[in-house]
């Protein structure tokens, strides 16, 4: 590392992911999502062992979790992006995408949260757009962000993006993200790869082990 100034510049990825400052985003691992992707084994396989590894080096473990807004709350794009992904053309028709309660909101079990892990209520396809996250993430000193979760192309990509627009050293699990497309989920990496580090699971464990 390169201290310049009042400021500390990470050179290497052992660097970059050292635990003590690291944090791990489990995004939208939720019943309704991980059970319509293209690689649910290889998904939930790699997610599970990415957390149960953060656990052990003590590292933070935030899961996020949709929650509708009710509607009269909605903007009016989120509502006709809706009525697109339902297929209606009458607004009135809508179901409740992820009703809170539902089976398909529930976190997928095998990914469940522990106690110590943290699960954020969201509404928007950000991490850092209408919550706390940025300051929270600034009070516990982490300063790299490792993202997981469903979608690829939609939550991750803004979330990373936003990430790095933050000042956080961004890394993005290629393996342990998804999509209900392996072509949007594909390009999705490939567009990330110009403003993040995406990088397997496996490559960031191997890191994380050394630890």
């Amino acid at each position: 590392m390169k201290v310049i100034g009042n400021k500390t510049i990470f050179e290497n990825m052992d660097e970059i992911l050292d635990p003590k400052h690291t944090v791990l985003v489990n995004w939208d691992v939720q019943n309704g999502l991980v059970n319509n992707i293209f690689n649910k084994d290889e998904f939930v396989g790699n997610v599970k062992k990415l957390t149960q590894l953060s656990r052990k080096k003590s590292m933070p473990v935030l899961y996020t979790r949709i929650t509708p807004l009710p509607f009269q709350y909605m903007a009016p794009s989120g509502i006709y992006s809706y009525m697109k992904r339902f297929g209606v053309n009458d607004p009135a028709k809508l179901p409740v995408f992820m009703a809170p309660g539902s089976k398909e909101a529930e976190i997928y079990p095998e990914l469940a949260p522990e106690k110590d892990d943290y699960v954020l209520n969201k509404n928007t396809a950000s991490l850092f757009i209408g919550t706390n996250v940025d300051n929270m993430f600034k009070a516990a000193g982490i300063k790299t962000v490792i993202f997981t979760g469903i979608a690829t192309e939609i939550g991750v990509e803004s979330s990373a993006r936003d990430s790095g627009n933050l000042g956080y050293y961004t890394v993005v699990a290629s393996d342990a993200c998804s999509s209900h497309s392996r072509e949007m989920h594909e390009a999705s990496l490939k567009s990330m790869s110009a403003v993040s580090m995406v990088m397997d699971t496996k490559s960031i464990m191997d890191i994380l082990e050394k630890k």
